[in-house]
């Protein structure tokens, strides 16, 4: 089994300052059992990186266009985000899809985009509150799961994460049968399609996760850890969270 993967997203936060979180992370986890990824703001990636480099931390970015270049003033490509020295990127995280109305087909070629620059691909699922209480998450989910994954995927380059959008900064979790529900559901479907290397490839809950409730989530099967967002800026809170991942085992 692929190692777990515990995945943190700054979102828009963060300024040089902030990197020395990264030493405090790494000193704390010198030779951790499980994979640590964090996704600080594009104007950190180089940093990030060149900070990290003989260390066990990863780094991503938190978004990646579809094209290797051209007149996209803004934009960053995933060639571009290798070329700064990470190791993955988010794709479709609820924030993009919600803000900037991204749709599968967009999170797809993203996905496929990050593959061909030799990036892991994160791509992010999860259904609305109304989604929820009107009993249509597995079919938001599927579809999602479906349309924003490259026929390139496999569990080198791919990591789905699940994190229902009423859950997101909300202090709101979903229960464990409603969370085991989804990361069972998504495990079918990618056997289906992909076959046997769909066993590994790591499926993330993403959504108010904390070193309180992180264990409980973690023994979830078929949970093979998390991508966190507010709790991941802080050693101090991200750490146990890696730590309830590693005693999962």
């Amino acid at each position: 089994m692929t190692r777990k993967l515990a995945a943190g997203n700054w979102k828009m936060n963060g300024t040089r300052e902030a990197l020395d979180e990264l030493q405090a992370m790494t000193s704390a986890h010198p030779e951790p059992r499980v994979d640590i990824l964090i996704c600080p703001p594009a104007t950190l990636l180089l940093q990030a990186a060149a900070l990290s480099a003989d260390t066990p931390l990863w780094i991503g970015a938190q978004d990646c266009h579809s094209a290797a270049s051209g007149a996209h003033t803004g934009d960053i490509s995933a060639p571009m985000i290798a070329d700064a020295g990470a190791h993955a990127v988010i794709v479709g995280h609820s924030e993009r899809r919600q803000d900037h109305g991204e749709t599968d087909e967009d999170v797809c070629a993203k996905a496929s985009a990050a593959h061909a620059a030799g990036l892991v691909a994160i791509i992010c699922l999860g259904e609305t509150l109304a989604e929820r209480d009107a009993g249509r998450t597995l079919d938001v989910i599927g579809a999602q799961l479906a349309g924003s994954t490259p026929d390139s995927a496999d569990a080198a380059n791919t990591v789905i994460a699940y994190e229902p959008v009423w859950a997101i900064g909300t202090g709101k979790v979903p229960d464990i049968a409603q969370i085991s529900e989804v990361h069972d559901f998504m495990r079918e479907n990618l056997t289906t399609r992909f076959g046997a290397t769909a066993a590994n490839i790591r499926l993330l809950y993403g959504g108010s996760v904390k070193p309180a409730n992180a264990a409980e989530i973690f023994a979830v099967g078929n949970v093979d850890g998390a991508l966190v967002g507010g709790a991941s800026l802080s050693a101090a809170d991200f750490s146990p969270i890696i730590t309830a991942l590693e005693a999962a085992g």
